[in-house]
C-alpha cells in the first residue's frame, strides 16, 4: 500500500512523517526504513529505524528509483515500510510523470508486500484523479 503525504512546502510534512516513523517502530514486527535526499532527520529517528540518505545515489528517474527500493529489500527479508521523504525532489521531471512513478511504486509495494509512505509538494504535480488512486494522508 501506498499512502501520501502532501502539502505545501513548510508545511510540515518532514515533521510528520518522522513521527509516523517513530510510532510504527514501537510496534513493528519487521525492518522500518526511512529514505531522505538530506541528513535532517537522522537525529529526530528511533535508533532501531535504518536510515538512508539518497544524496549520493543520483535517483534521477522511475527505474533508478524502483532498483534503489529492489536493493534494499532485497538485503533485507523484513521491510515492512519504507518512508521516502524528499526523494521525489530529484527527479527530473521533464521526463518522469508522477503517475508513471506511482503506477511503479504501487507495483513494487505489492509484489514485495512492503508498505511506502511518500511526502509529496503541493506543485500541480499531482492532479485530483491522481490523489484519489492512493490514500492521503
Amino acid at each position: 500500500m501506498i499512502q501520501v503525504i502532501y502539502g505545501k512546502r513548510g508545511s510540515g510534512k518532514s515533521k510528520r512523517m518522522v513521527s509516523l516513523a517513530n510510532e510504527q517502530v514501537k510496534s513493528a514486527k519487521g525492518t522500518i526504513v526511512y529514505i531522505d535526499d538530506d541528513n535532517r532527520a537522522i537525529h529526530e529517528l528511533d535508533r532501531h529505524i535504518r536510515f538512508i540518505n539518497t544524496e549520493d545515489f543520483e535517483l534521477k528517474d522511475y527505474k533508478a528509483i524502483y532498483g534503489f527500493l529492489s536493493g534494499i529489500i532485497s538485503t533485507n527479508y523484513d521491510v515492512e515500510t519504507i518512508f521516502v521523504d524528499g526523494l521525489f525532489n530529484t527527479l527530473d521531471k521533464k521526463d518522469e510523470t508522477t503517475e508513471k512513478v506511482f503506477n511503479k511504486l504501487q507495483q513494487f509495494s505489492e509484489k514485495h508486500s512492503v508498505n511506502l509512505m511518500i511526502t509529496m509538494h503541493d506543485e500541480g504535480e499531482l492532479g485530483t484523479s491522481d490523489l484519489e488512486k492512493f490514500k492521503v494522508i
